[in-house]
């Protein structure tokens, strides 16, 4: 009996193979339709996948968004670093540029000081105070720089040194409110040897006045002022500025000229300093002859 039992299972097991075999090789078969039970398992299995597809598709789109986002906020930062560092490179060429024009009008200014030698300075501070005008130059002692030296723009004269240490020199502008700052001053053009003195500044009109001119001396507007050299201090020929209007004192006895300065005292970087005491070429080659 048991035996009868043991040769059933091996048949069965065998039918089993046959039958999984078989079912094997109909499906691996190419076929135009599909069998109503792999179509209901197909559209079963299609269902789910669909079910689950769809929310996770959701959230992987929702994570590129966000992914996006974060790609798009990093370059539009960078994009703005990029932007900023632009405007400051664009605001150094355009100080470079400036600077470069001006050191080159203070080189062909050079050859006009002919027997002064330039000491070409640049302003490191200037003075609050608008009572004294003052700038502070990075040349001193050290650079042969003295008390009383006349200071100049490319554009014109500026003021004197009123104060050196070893290694800076204040320098008190034209421009100043010292009663005591004076500039021995002539006008060029109409009569010879119109002479005057820089008093005093305008600081509402922005101009320097021009003072003890004798009331009978012919002036015109758009004269040009420069410096006499009576004074001692400051050389002759230097460039002050160009008369703007002329007016009489109110005793009648001398006239009073608003002169316009020709260097801008608001915008100074780069000056030069007027040695005067400049050593003769021609002299030091006699003594060495000499000797």
């Amino acid at each position: 009996m048991s035996k009868f039992f043991s040769n059933k299972r091996l048949i069965l097991l065998m039918l089993g193979v046959i039958l999984l075999v078989a079912l094997i090789s109909y499906s691996l078969r190419d076929r135009d339709n599909v069998s109503f039970p792999e179509q209901i398992i197909k559209d079963t299995v299609g269902a789910g996948q669909s079910l689950f597809s769809g929310p996770a598709h959701f959230v992987t789109d929702i994570f590129d968004n966000v992914d996006s986002l974060l790609n798009t906020y990093k370059e539009n930062q960078h994009l703005k670093g990029r932007l900023e560092e632009f405007a400051a490179v664009q605001a150094e060429v355009t100080d470079l540029r400036s600077e470069n024009d001006q050191l080159k009008e203070i080189v062909g200014k050079e050859a006009d000081l002919r027997g002064y030698n330039p000491i070409q300075a640049t302003v490191i501070a200037r003075n609050p105070d608008q009572w004294e005008e003052k700038i502070i130059l990075n040349k001193g002692e050290s650079d042969g720089v003295e008390v009383d030296m006349a200071v100049m723009t490319a554009q014109g004269l500026i003021g004197k040194v009123a104060l050196v240490t070893a290694t800076t020199a204040t320098v008190e502008l034209v421009s100043t409110q010292n009663p005591n700052y004076r500039v021995s001053a002539m006008v060029i053009g109409g009569d010879e040897g119109v002479f005057g003195l820089i008093e005093g500044y305008d600081a509402e009109r922005r101009e320097l006045m021009l003072k003890r001119i004798d009331a009978q001396i012919d002036l015109e507007v758009g004269q040009q002022v420069v410096s006499s050299g009576l004074g001692g201090i400051f050389p002759k020929g230097l460039i002050i500025g160009e008369i703007t209007e002329i007016t009489i004192d109110e005793f009648g006895l001398t006239q009073l000229a608003y002169v316009e300065p020709a260097a801008d005292f608001t915008l100074l970087n780069h000056v030069m300093i007027a040695d005067r005491d400049m050593p003769d070429g021609d002299e030091g080659a006699d003594e060495e002859e000499e000797s």
